[in-house]
């Protein structure tokens, strides 16, 4: 079966009945909305991205979303604390492009990374998380240089597992643990600096969706167009898409890169 907005509609309004819950649809921006009728927080998705994720991928795509869903709105209605949970906050990168406000028009809490990638924070909450905002940093008392310095420390203790594969008489290494914070990695400096002092030639990563980082050693020109091709497949595919644009790692500092075919890269201006 060929999937449409209205009947992805449909078959979210079957899956997520609850008294509790209200659900819309806007016809003009091809959106449905789903929100706790007391407190009118909720969610809203963008129907044409997953029909185009279901029509790729199956019916796992609706059992992803409505799991995505039901916890969102589970979460939305629980109070949160950050004394305590510590050890329970991480960096997540996101694309410059995503939104900075909640739904609610709280300002997220967030720093600037690259020309192409910010840093946001999250709390986790096992399935899921939440990310930091200024109301929720206000009620605590705390700083953003405070959450910074804990992220960042987190973020060390996750593993760095990867696997290996040459191409071309290019080295590529891919990190995607699942844990939700695969492209976060790309702020493990040390790791980073290990990879540039081992490799042969010049060290490029890649953060195409939240659920991978793609460290690549290059060594001749085809490394850097296989590097472009794969970027751009695994952004395309992503359940959170980040940026499709490899980034060049020299001196402690990534630069987002234009890569053309059968060349090597220009700068990004």
């Amino acid at each position: 079966m060929k999937m449409t907005s209205l009947k992805l509609k449909q078959i979210l309004e079957q899956h997520l009945a609850n008294d509790d819950f209200r659900t819309s649809y806007n016809r003009d921006k091809d959106t449905f909305r789903i929100e706790r009728k007391e407190t009118k927080k909720g969610i809203t998705i963008t129907l044409p991205n997953v029909v185009g994720k279901y029509n790729q991928r199956g019916e796992i795509v609706i059992d992803e979303l409505v799991d995505h869903i039901t916890e969102a709105l589970r979460i939305m209605n629980e109070e949160q604390h950050l004394a305590g949970m510590e050890k329970q906050i991480y960096p997540v990168i996101r694309a410059t492009s995503f939104p900075t406000v909640t739904n609610a028009g709280t300002e997220l809490i967030f720093k600037d990374h690259t020309a192409e990638t910010r840093i946001f924070y999250a709390l986790d909450l096992g399935k899921s998380y939440r990310l930091i905002d200024e109301e929720l940093l206000h009620n605590e008392g705390w700083t953003k240089e405070r959450i910074d310095e804990i992220a960042t420390f987190n973020l060390r203790s996750l593993s760095l597992d990867y696997k290996h594969e040459q191409v071309a008489e290019n080295d590529f290494y891919f990190i995607s643990t699942q844990d939700g914070y695969d492209a976060s990695r790309i702020l493990n400096e040390a790791f980073l600096e290990e990879m540039k002092a081992n490799s042969k030639g010049e060290l490029a990563v890649a953060v195409p969706h939240q659920d991978v980082l793609i460290v690549t050693d290059v060594q001749n020109k085809a490394g850097y167009d296989i590097l472009a091709q794969m970027t751009m497949k695994f952004f395309a595919e992503g359940r959170i898409p980040i940026t499709s644009l490899p980034m060049i790692y020299e001196e402690k500092s990534l630069e987002p890169v234009f890569i053309l075919a059968k060349n090597k890269p220009e700068k990004n201006q």
